[in-house]
């Protein structure tokens, strides 16, 4: 793929999308709890996470805080896995959080047959107000000059004018010379009471027109039970087949035996060529989410590094199962870890 090289660019790779307050009962069920912690997450920006914490690549988010103690600690939170937050819009807090409010999630993590549970509280947050007329995206983009660029669904889900604002920011970072990629997310609970998921699609199709690379299928094209790579394979090139313009394709395969485990691997399709990752059969899980995110980000971490399709992918799915291993949506895993893993290595003991 042309991506531009590291020395004619400022930032390895930017996204847009909301940063929420994620507070975690820990081994509790959320309405039996008396404590929570607290970690900033969203579908966009994990991505940018693992790309910086855990790839050590230069990253920015542009988002959207209200200007209060809940805000700054988000921005804290961002700031201390080394995203840049230069392009955070702040705005002012009216006091209550009646027409603005920083987003909160509360996720409870499964077991066994319990499944894990959210419970989202992300009305009136000011990125989902957010238009695109509000920023100038070609000077933004000017500057900072990405060598990639992230968003996804959750992004274009947040509103009726999200969808603007992130085709807005993907035509110019394309000018700017940026690799583009959409990540599929769907979110039902976004999208409840605006058409579901046929209208996701749709707003889905219209915006993957401006998109290099594609994460995420739409559906399968039949009920699988296994990590079967011809019936993934079989979407990806049916996605092909809808979207010329798109490069490369990929999406993680998972099949869920429980809340506790997981087969798990990943595919992409690259110039009629199909790549996939060894499966991780039986996979444990500590907590789900942010898999699929940290997917995506040892996939970009690999491509702009110059490493090959396989390897990529390789580390693609190496670096979702790492992630979680761990609580919260975040990477806390090293490049060499993950290295490692994508190479065949095991959880001895390192020392």
């Amino acid at each position: 793929m042309d991506i531009i090289a590291k020395e004619l660019s400022h930032i390895d790779c930017m996204a847009l999308g909301e940063v929420m307050l994620r507070l975690d009962p820990g081994v509790d069920r959320i309405r039996k709890t008396e404590q929570f912690r607290v970690w900033e997450g969203g579908g966009e920006y994990n991505v940018i996470q693992g790309l910086s914490s855990c790839f050590r690549h230069q990253t920015g988010i542009i988002t959207a805080l209200v200007d209060n103690e809940i805000g700054h600690l988000i921005a804290s939170l961002i700031q201390r896995t080394g995203v840049r937050t230069d392009w955070i819009e702040w705005k002012e807090h009216d006091g209550i959080g009646q027409s603005v409010r920083n987003g909160l999630y509360f996720m409870e993590r499964g077991f066994g047959e319990r499944g894990a549970k959210a419970v989202m509280d992300r009305g009136h947050t000011p990125i989902s107000q957010l238009k695109a007329t509000d920023l100038d995206w070609d000077a933004l983009f000017a500057k900072a000059k990405p060598r990639w660029f992230h968003v996804g669904g959750v992004m274009a889900a947040l509103s009726e004018t999200s969808p603007d604002v992130v085709a807005a920011a993907m035509v110019a970072a394309k000018k700017q010379g940026a690799i583009v990629s959409y990540d599929l997310n769907y979110r039902a609970s976004l999208w409840k009471d605006r058409g579901g998921r046929d209208a996701a699609n749709a707003c889905n199709t219209r915006l993957i027109q401006h998109a290099d690379v594609l994460f995420g299928i739409e559906s399968l094209p039949a009920p699988v039970t296994t990590l079967d790579k011809n019936v993934f394979s079989s979407a990806l090139k049916s996605m092909q087949e809808r979207f010329p313009n798109v490069q490369l394709f990929v999406t993680t395969m998972r099949i869920v035996k429980d809340a506790s485990h997981n087969d798990w691997g990943g595919l992409c399709l690259y110039k009629d060529e199909i790549f996939h990752s060894r499966d991780y059969t039986d996979l444990p899980i500590f907590d789900r989410v942010g898999g699929g995110d940290a997917f995506a980000a040892g996939l970009i971490s690999g491509l702009l590094n110059g490493e090959s399709m396989q390897t990529s992918i390789d580390l693609a799915s190496a670096h979702g199962a790492l992630v979680m291993s761990t609580p919260g949506d975040n990477s806390m895993s090293s490049k060499e870890e993950v290295y490692s893993y994508a190479s065949g290595g095991d959880a001895a003991a390192n020392r």
